[in-house]
């Protein structure tokens, strides 16, 4: 049985953040991995220098909170990027109404 919230469901706007993790100054704790809202975030099946499984980007869907940067206990392991959002498309001018004159019927 699934809960819910346990299904994850894809973003249906462009990703409004990137993230880069330092693979060799990471711990593999996971806390980013469990902090992040959208789980764009996962422990690398490889080993980095320290032995451990460190966290990676899965390379979509981050929104650009940086929940998984206030919660990483390692300084400088984690950096967010927010996106620039693309630029909207201008409202066409609005053309003037024409008043027509009605009939009024009695």
């Amino acid at each position: 049985m699934q809960w819910k919230c346990e299904v994850r469901k894809p973003m249906t706007s462009q990703p409004r953040g990137n993230v880069i993790i330092d693979q060799e100054e990471c711990k593999g704790c996971g806390l980013c991995v469990d902090s992040c809202p959208p789980e764009c975030l996962e422990l690398a099946p490889g080993l980095n220098k320290y032995g451990v499984h460190p966290a990676q980007y899965t390379g979509e869907d981050c929104t650009g909170c940086g929940a998984c940067y206030y919660c990483c206990p390692e300084p400088g392991a984690i950096t967010v990027e927010r996106l620039v959002p693309p630029p909207k498309p201008a409202a066409p001018p609005a053309t003037p109404k024409q008043e027509v004159a009605h009939a009024t019927t009695l």
